[in-house]
């Protein structure tokens, strides 16, 4: 079994495999595109995982996250922990 890529080096390549990807952005960013976009993956061998990638560079690459990694990293910048 081979582990799962962390991030991939271009968010458009997640569309030959998601051919609907819909990225969803910060509900609190601004005109400045200073945030993150995320995207659920549903097919393929990432399913299940979440994308992350800069609001800035749509184009460029995008992290992978198991969806429990990125609901503590949520919490813990609620939480002011981070």
């Amino acid at each position: 079994m081979t582990a799962l890529p962390r991030y991939v080096s271009s968010s458009t390549s997640l569309n030959r495999v998601e051919h609907h990807l819909r990225w969803r952005r910060s509900s609190r960013s601004t005109g400045m595109n200073n945030c993150v976009e995320t995207a659920a993956l549903s097919k393929g061998a990432l399913t299940g995982l979440l994308a992350v990638r800069d609001s800035k560079d749509t184009t460029g690459p995008a992290l992978l996250f198991a969806p429990t990694a990125w609901n503590a990293f949520l919490d813990a910048v609620r939480g002011e922990e981070l």
